[in-house]
């Protein structure tokens, strides 16, 4: 449910993203990563920095899913986040910070997670 000051922001178009591919936007000066999945024809926004690795990379790293969890493997050390709550698969004292994302009138719009 959204409320009076919740604000939906436009980060690109929709038909900039590729299937099963991240793209990097800048966010209220943050880098997040997005994803269009393709298994599940969903859109997913984590941030971008990679704590393992210590840089922005995660919107270059591969998708996949392992029992019903869609992730990103990061392209450095190849830890597995959860696409859909930032958890880290591989070590559970990690957690990327997750978006809202939505597709709206072809544009893929973000707001912050409650």
């Amino acid at each position: 449910m959204e409320t009076s000051n919740t604000t939906w922001t436009n980060i690109c178009a929709a038909n900039d993203l590729t299937p099963n591919a991240g793209i990097c936007a800048l966010y209220n000066e943050q880098q997040v990563a997005i994803f269009l999945c393709k298994q599940t024809n969903n859109v997913y926004a984590v941030a971008n920095y990679d704590p393992f690795g210590g840089a922005n990379v995660l919107s270059r790293g591969l998708i996949g899913s392992t029992q019903d969890i869609i992730y990103v493997a990061s392209p450095l050390y190849k830890q597995r986040f959860n696409l859909s709550t930032g958890e880290c698969l591989d070590s559970p004292d990690h957690k990327l910070k997750t978006y809202n994302v939505r597709i709206e009138n072809d544009q893929v719009q973000l707001k912050e997670a409650s």
